[in-house]
Parts: structure tokens; sequence; C-alpha cells
């Protein structure tokens, strides 16, 4: 393989990404070798790598619309795990009709769902709204419902958790009748798929792109730079309530307190590890569900290692701010200068 080849390879978008997740899995190897090792029990899939990929899939959904939003706005919506509260709280308030346990639906589940996506689009178009019309900065925006969203939450089920002890209820979270491929993957596969078609087949992913670059530029030829900013803030909104019901089904039930809890910051950081730049342009969708994979392999791998729960923030910071470092750009331009002075110096001694 020839430098140019070579060169290409390492400059692609996704080249430190797919090293990064690749790292994170050898390592998990070195601790655990049958990390990879995928068995079936009792019709279903088992296995380190099945339980990474199950584990992270609210993070992927999180990721895709965390994504678009940093590439329109050049900034983050912190809000989105307080998103997944409301729209889990008013799902599981509308199925119980108000009790806090149940076993049989009170209410339609399409009625609870819908009822759940509305909340949550509402929760994104109240972030659009301060972010695209009002310019206020993104994360002093979101940081609004960041606070607020959880006590929403806490309002909808009268400050208790709602269990919906319902087997149809239970399925987003974990199988779907002989399927062995847990449910919240097929989620995370159908979201990415569906948003990267979108952003293909249609010019909204030029657009994003052209918003966040240069909002100006982008209004002088006719683009509507406030409605795309607030669009990718009411997606990102709808698919921060998908994430919410397919982890109230995982407990089967709405704790406002703990669902979602930290998310938003596993979600920025996938975002980042995907390659994507936080300023806002040009996004890589698919960069971003590496990152987010990423993050959750190296979760796993804390875990294996014994980190306490309460400790796994500073590892994963320390590790997370290693991976940002060899990505930035003034890291790159520092390993270009250093190579071409040895270049420079391995010709000059050459000619000597």
């Amino acid at each position: 393989m020839n430098n140019s080849k070579l060169k290409k390879i390492t400059h692609a978008r996704l080249f430190l990404p797919i090293v990064c997740l690749i790292a994170v899995l050898l390592i998990n190897v070195i601790k655990t070798p049958d990390f990879f090792n995928i068995t079936i029990r009792n019709g279903v899939l088992y296995g380190y790598v099945i339980d990474v990929i199950n584990r992270a899939s609210e993070l992927v959904i999180l990721a895709v619309g965390m994504t678009l939003v940093t590439a329109a706005s050049g900034g983050q919506d912190i809000s989105v795990g307080a998103v997944m509260a409301v729209a889990a709280a008013v799902c599981c308030q509308i199925l119980s009709g108000g009790a806090s346990s149940v076993t049989a639906y009170q209410n339609s589940i399409i009625l609870a769902v819908v009822a759940a996506l509305l909340a949550s689009a509402l929760c994104g178009a109240f972030n659009g709204l301060l972010v695209a019309k009002l310019n206020i900065q993104p994360m002093v925006a979101t940081l609004i419902l960041y606070t607020a969203g959880r006590g929403i939450a806490q309002l909808v089920t009268n400050g208790q958790i709602t269990y919906i002890r319902v087997p149809s209820f239970q399925m987003a979270g974990g199988y779907i009748g002989k399927s062995p491929v847990p449910t919240p993957v097929l989620f995370a596969i159908v979201t990415v798929v569906i948003v990267a078609l979108i952003l293909k087949k249609t010019a909204l992913g030029l657009y994003i792109e052209s918003v966040g670059i240069n909002g100006k530029a982008a209004r002088l030829v006719g683009l509507n730079s406030t409605m795309i900013k607030f669009l990718t803030y009411v997606i990102c909104g709808v698919l921060a309530g998908i994430a919410g019901l397919v982890a109230s089904s995982r407990i089967y039930s709405a704790d406002a307190n703990n669902i979602g809890l930290n998310l938003e910051m596993d979600a920025i950081l996938a975002v980042a590890l995907g390659g994507n730049f936080l300023g806002g342009g040009k996004f890589s969708l698919i960069g971003s569900v590496i990152g987010a994979y990423t993050i959750q392999a190296l979760t796993t791998t804390l875990y294996a290692m014994n980190v306490k729960a309460d400790q796994l923030p500073v590892y994963k910071a320390i590790v997370v701010i290693i991976i940002v470092t060899l990505q930035s750009d003034v890291f790159k331009k520092f390993v270009e200068s250093h190579r071409s002075k040895k270049v420079s110096v391995a010709a000059e001694g050459g000619q000597k």
C-alpha cells in the first residue's frame, strides 16, 4: 500500500472512530477471552457482545437526534434524558389510568404511545423555539427542560413509580415472540435506517449541513435556517421519546428519577467520538452510531474491571478525553508537522 492510499485511509472521517471502537473491544477480549462468544439459550441470543449492542440501543437512538441538532445549531440538547422520562411518564400514566400498578391496560396502547411521542415532540419544539427563533445558546435553552423535565414527569405520575405489568408492554424492551434478537436492537436499527434514508433521499441532510456551516449564507440562498434548526430539535425530541418508551419497557415502569439519567452526556460524547464537529456543519450519522457502541463497550469494560458505578464517570471521562484529543484538529496538525520535520531531516541527511 503506497503512502497516498494510506494517507487517504487514515484521514477518513470514520478511521479514528473505528480504531477507537476496535481498541475498546480488544481490551474487552484481553480482560474477557470469551467476549465474542455468542450462544442461544431458550431461543434468544446471549453473550457479552449482544449485551453491549442491546444496552446501547437507547443511546444510539439519542445519538442520531443529537447529531442532527449539533450539525444544524452548533450546540447540544442536554434535555434528552429528561424528555425520555417525560415520554415514559405520559405513556405509563395513560396505560395505568392513574393507578400505581396495573396488570391490564386501562387505555389503548396506541393512544399512550402517540401521546408520549407528541409530548416529546412538544418538548423538542419548545427547545427549537428558544434556539432557532429566539437565538438562545442551545445548551442554555435546553438547560430549562434538563432541570424541569423530570419534575414534569413527576407531576404526570403524581410523584410515584407507575408499573405496567403487562407482557405486551415489556416486548419493546425485551423480545418479540420467538425472535432471538432483543427488541431494543431492532428499534435502534429501524431508527438509524429511517433517518439515514430521509437524509439521503431528500435534501434535508444538505440543508442541515449548510445551516450549520453558515446560517447567514444559507438564508441568502433561500434556505429557512430557523425552520431547519427548529425541525432538528423536534426530531431530536421525538427520538428521545422513542428511547424513553424502550427504556420504560425494559423496567415495565415509569421511573422519572432514573430513566435516561446522564444519557444526554453519553449522547454528546457519542457524537464527538463519531468524528463530528461539535460546532456544527458536516456530520456523520454512522460515526455517531459507532461512538455510541464505543461508549457502551467502554462501560462494559470498566464494569468487568470491577469499577464501581459511582466511579465510572471518572474513568470514562479520562478515556474519552484521550480519544477526543486524538481526533482534534490541533493534535492532527501537530502530528503532521512532526512528521514533516522528520521527513525533511531525513532528506537533509540523505543529501549529505
